[in-house]
């Protein structure tokens, strides 16, 4: 009475491993599994009756992304090191309210390898699949040379290319309890914009290098975001959120969420900072209480 009871697996996770189930009674819970976690959570007890099924209708709703597209410039020259340094340490501010942050990663840091394809914007499959195979028989050893170098991340740099637009797209549950994602407001996120590729063929003519872009996105035209937000938003009341100002879960006292799904908006950059800035502020208004 007064508080939660949480069930959670304790032991390895993977094929075989064998895990028992730790039961914790607790007057106080913070949520901050990030916004497929926290939100899927949300979602799968407001839909048991001996979960939370008084949360708000806003679970799920309001999610955005920070309207990015996102390319990599794989360099042909053996000298040149990307790996170096902190990941992000830069942000160039463009006209529009939109900006790009260079991304680097450390030496041996190879799996965005399996996933890029010769960077080929266009609006059909058909149109993407036909630029890509021109951009490769223009250069066809560059192109071999680029996507098979050896340290993948010492030569290669990412771009997020980033907008605030208003895009914004809705979580439920599927089969078996799984996120599915649909259309919500405003204008769906595109995998390709004009302005990130002529900033990606820039950079590449000034490291002597070679753009490059998802296969999703090439195959499905399915941007990719590394910045996803909302779903457990923050508002004045139930019927437009999740939690109030201080975090708190309506109608659930002692319950909060502290993480991306809180942000009702979309900042147009990296929010790592504001999600931080958010839960210290969160944190403090408690103290007070």
């Amino acid at each position: 009475p007064g508080g939660y009871e949480v069930r959670a697996l304790e032991g390895p996770v993977g094929w075989g491993s064998r895990r028992r189930l730790r039961t914790f009674q607790a007057r106080d819970v913070v949520l901050a599994a990030g916004v497929l976690g926290t939100t899927r959570l949300l979602l799968r007890l407001r839909a048991s009756a001996d979960g939370l099924p008084s949360l708000s209708p806003a679970v799920g709703r309001q999610v955005r992304t920070n309207s990015e597209v996102l390319l990599g410039v794989i360099t042909r020259r053996r000298d040149r090191s990307f790996a170096e340094g902190v990941a992000i340490t830069s942000i160039l501010r463009l006209p529009g309210g939109s900006s790009v942050e260079p991304v680097r990663y450390s030496e041996g840091s190879g799996f965005f390898r399996l996933l890029i394809v010769p960077h080929a914007p266009g609006a059909t499959a058909g149109v993407r699949s036909r630029a890509a195979l021109r951009r490769g028989a223009r250069d066809p050893v560059g192109s071999v040379r680029a996507l098979f170098v050896g340290d993948h991340a010492r030569h290669s740099l990412i771009m997020l290319y980033m907008r605030a637009a208003e895009g914004m797209l809705a979580l439920d549950l599927g089969r078996r309890g799984r996120l599915r994602t649909r259309l919500a407001d405003g204008p769906p996120p595109t995998a390709a914009l004009p302005e990130a590729t002529e900033l990606a063929e820039d950079i590449a003519r000034r490291v002597d290098g070679y753009p490059v872009s998802l296969f999703t996105e090439l195959l499905f035209g399915t941007p990719t975001t590394a910045h996803i937000l909302g779903g457990c938003v923050m508002a004045e009341s139930p019927a437009h959120g999740v939690i109030d100002a201080q975090h708190r879960v309506f109608d659930y006292p002692g319950l909060f969420v502290v993480d991306g799904s809180a942000v009702s908006a979309n900042p147009g950059v990296n929010p790592s900072l504001t999600i931080t800035a958010l839960a210290e502020r969160a944190v403090r208004s408690w103290e007070r209480s």
